[in-house]
């Protein structure tokens, strides 16, 4: 038995062919494109080699003053090839009315906010976004299942455009977990 899988494995590497290994993502963040804010197409392999944090958010949340702590997380870090992508969901308690336009004129207005902001999407349901649906899905991303519980819940990617994992909403930007993976880039 032993024989016949390293000679499988063998045939493999002599083909150029990829081994799926338990746990190996089948994709990547990188193979998504979305629209920004503005109605812009934007191919998320543009942040290849980044770090990524995506962060479902909300203008009328408890939650929403987190956008100052992200924008502090993200100039503290853009220079270390990080960057945090927003995408606007009036998933929970209808808290994202606005449209895009007025999204993106609160964020600017009420805490500068900098980092790219994507167009208002699904995160849960039966309308879930394709990129929130690899996200959530461990079949697609190879790392975990999760279910999205409210605004703001954060979503740590590699360099590679690889889901590491997630913070939940009402732990802040700065926490810990996120800090200490993002130093970990730090040079």
């Amino acid at each position: 038995m032993i024989q016949k899988i390293f000679s499988i494995v063998i045939l493999f590497n002599f083909l150029g062919l990829p081994l799926l290994t338990k746990g190996q993502p089948s994709s990547s963040i990188h193979d998504f494109t979305v629209r920004s804010i503005d109605g812009e197409r934007v191919d998320l392999s543009t942040f290849r080699g980044k770090k990524i944090l995506i962060v479902n958010t909300a203008s009328k949340c408890g939650f929403t003053p987190q956008y100052k702590q992200l924008e502090e997380l993200y100039e503290k870090y853009k220079e270390h090839n990080f960057v945090i992508i927003g995408f606007p969901s009036n998933d929970f308690g209808k808290q994202e009315p606005g449209t895009n336009e007025e999204i993106s004129s609160f964020c600017e207005r009420n805490y500068g906010v900098k980092f790219p902001m994507m167009e208002k999407i699904t995160v849960i349901g039966e309308g879930i976004h394709p990129l929130y649906k690899w996200l959530t899905t461990k079949s697609q991303n190879g790392v975990m299942n999760s279910k999205v519980r409210w605004n703001f819940q954060k979503y740590m990617i590699d360099e590679n455009g690889h889901l590491v994992d997630y913070v939940v909403s009402w732990k802040k930007p700065n926490c810990r977990k996120i800090e200490k993976w993002l130093r970990k880039s730090v040079r």
